[in-house]
């Protein structure tokens, strides 16, 4: 089934197999229902236009262990993934260049400018929504092209896997090669699958066939999945102080039967029984929560580790591992602040709320700026910004940090920004060896720290960019604007960015009046001049959010909503615990906002009924001035977390179980399923 002219064809594996059935073969432990072969690339066409499910690709010149085949088919990272080597390129070989693990550009080496990362490894899975472009790649690369034989056939939990092969690799314009070319040329979004532990090769004749089944033979298998469990760039603290051990806790809890899911649950109980002994206080209790802490931060890397060693991934499991890592995080937060004002130390909560309202902003920033840099990449270079000047230093610099992994420079870029692993670990020596106050101080201190340095180099980098990332996507879901804000005027002139800085600055001058003051009852008044300041960042929301620095304006109005918040929390006498539970219920709410994002998700179901920022805090107001801040505030945080339950079951198990229902109904004539 091998195409004339394939320098692959008729190569015999050592078992005296063809080496074609061989991967057919590997492709149905792999996960693959239904493996077939592809004769032309018109054939292929045709596959890719009946397909239902992913398309996993692969040619017939592939010797590799299966796992390397197993996680493509199963790579979470996007729809579309191609297997990338690591092999020098050189001319005869398709070479991809890749930025933030994405393939960014794929052809001929000389085509790329020596601007080449890698090799490509002859297979690729391509998503259900890049069919239609497989089938236009495909179509075109049969022009010309000489027949081609490959491993065809559905796979998946889910949905089916087809896969299929080109004949010969020893040109880029073998049938594969061109495949993935040509879906680079037409824009496609293609994440890139790197081979780390494992091996992978394309073969071209007898000998090298010889010399890659022994490289695949020395390698255990398991055991190099178990060590890929780990991520492969980690930060200090979990590098060094978890992941040297976390893999045995993994392997045990595969044993147990134990799902990613369960792992998360089990964590989230460790940060919860931490955060109540930080609030209990008395150095037994606070070493004892330190211990929790730390292994619950364990588990929270083990969960990850299990989903990449198991193979088990799912939209939901990504969703509830996000979600729960920032709750886990702020529930230490509050255990830390009532056992500041527990202990009489000072006013715990308020620190509690300023270390979640910095870490959350600061979380903002990290989010929108990856999905800034991400967009860049898969832009042309000439389209983000001009060659040279500080930008281009500043990108180079971190270029040649990040590639010399293991250096003192290295680290020292991964752990001043205060990652999770670092924050974690610092709040867990300081509560032990001093106090809540000392670790909640520390936290903020660090983070402030963290905030400034990242902001001020990532601001240099983005106006080299210039790219317009809230114009690829719905700018007033991410803003989080309500129906009062869509309907203000637009201020074009000043720009987003700067209206909502300005929109942050009435509710930071209320909130330091009311902190200062002996009496911020009295403050009463300025409540409606604060709310008007604030409502100035309604004014940019219909306007385009295009500047090189726009990207920070889901950040700027979090600021501004959480500090107006909080100064009518103040002004209003609300228990310090009140407003640290509001303020949390509205960071839960925008971190499926980002977390939806990450995904590619749409908007939850409810979205409409949490009102928008600007409806949330002209209903704040209105508590303040009839002076029932209190009630009124348990209110409203009660019905977001309501909305916030109600739209989780929705979107996650009620839909899902009628698209489920409506996809296994029967169909009568027509395509309609009868009534």
């Amino acid at each position: 089934m091998l195409a004339a002219g394939s320098s692959a064809a008729g190569l015999t594996t050592a078992g005296g197999e063809p080496l074609a059935d061989r991967l057919a073969d590997q492709l149905r432990r792999a996960g693959a229902a239904d493996v077939r072969f592809a004769a032309t690339l018109d054939e292929l066409a045709a596959l890719a236009d009946a397909a239902t499910g992913p398309l996993l690709i692969t040619g017939t010149d592939l010797v590799a262990h299966t796992a390397v085949l197993r996680h493509l088919a199963t790579s979470p990272v996007g729809p579309t993934v191609a297997l990338v080597l690591g092999d020098p390129p050189v001319p005869g070989r398709t070479a991809v260049r890749e930025e933030r693990g994405q393939v960014v550009d794929a052809g001929p080496l000389d085509a790329l400018d020596g601007d080449a990362t890698g090799v490509f490894g002859g297979a690729l899975r391509v998503g259900v929504d890049d069919l239609p472009t497989l089938a236009a790649a495909a179509r075109a690369a049969a022009v010309g092209a000489r027949p081609v034989a490959a491993p065809v056939g559905p796979a998946g939990d889910v949905s089916p896997l087809p896969a299929t092969g080109s004949a010969g690799h020893d040109d880029p314009g073998s049938a594969v090669d061109r495949l993935v070319a040509g879906l680079a040329a037409l824009g496609t979004l293609i994440f890139a699958q790197r081979v780390r532990l494992l091996v992978a090769h394309r073969v071209e004749d007898a000998a090298a066939l010889v010399a890659a089944e022994a490289a695949v033979t020395s390698v255990d298998e398991d055991r190099a999945e178990l060590r890929l469990s780990v991520k492969e760039r980690d930060d200090f603290f979990s590098t060094y102080f978890v992941s040297t051990w976390s893999p045995y806790v993994v392997r045990l809890a595969a044993r147990l039967r134990l799902t990613p899911t369960g792992v998360t649950v089990i964590s989230v109980l460790f940060a919860l029984g931490a955060a109540v002994l930080f609030g209990v206080g008395g150095r037994l209790a606070l070493v004892s929560g330190a211990v929790l802490l730390y292994l619950g931060f364990v588990l929270d890397c083990v969960d990850g580790q299990l989903a990449r060693y198991t193979r088990h991934f799912s939209a939901w499991g990504g969703w509830l591992d996000t979600m729960a890592d920032r709750a886990k995080e702020y529930l230490v937060y509050a255990g830390l602040g009532f056992g500041v004002s527990h202990a009489g130390l000072g006013n715990g909560w308020a620190l509690a709320i300023a270390a979640m309202t910095l870490q959350t902003v600061r979380h903002m920033t990290d989010t929108w700026y990856g999905a800034l840099h991400d967009e860049a990449a898969r832009r042309p270079r000439t389209t983000t910004g001009a060659s040279g000047g500080i930008g281009d230093r500043l990108n180079a610099a971190s270029t040649r940090v990040q590639a010399d992994t293991g250096s003192l420079s290295y680290w020292l870029k991964r752990t001043v920004v205060f990652p999770i692993g670092e924050r974690w670990a610092l709040i867990a020596l300081t509560v032990a060896l001093f106090n809540p106050l000392v670790s909640l101080i520390a936290v903020l201190v660090w983070g402030g720290l963290a905030f400034a340095y990242t902001g001020a180099l990532r601001t240099l980098r983005a106006r080299w960019m210039w790219v317009p990332v809230l114009d690829t996507v719905d700018a007033t879901l991410h803003r989080d604007d309500g129906p009062l804000a869509r309907r203000l005027p637009v201020v074009r002139p000043m720009g987003p960015l700067t209206l909502a800085v300005i929109a942050a600055l009435g509710p930071a001058a209320l909130l330091v009046a009311a902190g200062l003051g002996d009496a911020p009852d009295g403050l009463r008044w300025a409540v409606p001049v604060a709310l008007l300041v604030l409502l100035a960042g309604g004014l940019g929301a219909g306007a385009a959010h295009n500047g090189p620095l726009d990207w920070l304006v889901p950040a700027a109005l979090r600021a501004a909503e959480y500090l107006f918040a909080i100064a009518v929390g103040v002004v209003g006498g609300a228990p310090g615990w009140l407003i640290f539970g509001y303020v949390f219920v509205l960071t839960v709410h925008h971190y499926d906002l980002t977390a939806r994002l990450e995904k590619r998700q749409a908007a939850p179901p409810l979205h409409a009924a949490t009102l928008g920022w600007d409806g949330r805090s002209v209903l704040l107001a209105l508590l303040a001035i009839a002076g029932v801040v209190s009630i009124g505030m348990a209110t409203l945080g009660a019905y977001l977390l309501v909305v916030f339950v109600v739209s989780v079951v929705l979107a996650w198990f009620v839909r899902p179980a009628r698209g489920a229902r409506a996809s296994a109904a029967p169909v009568g004539a027509g395509g309609v399923a009868p009534r």
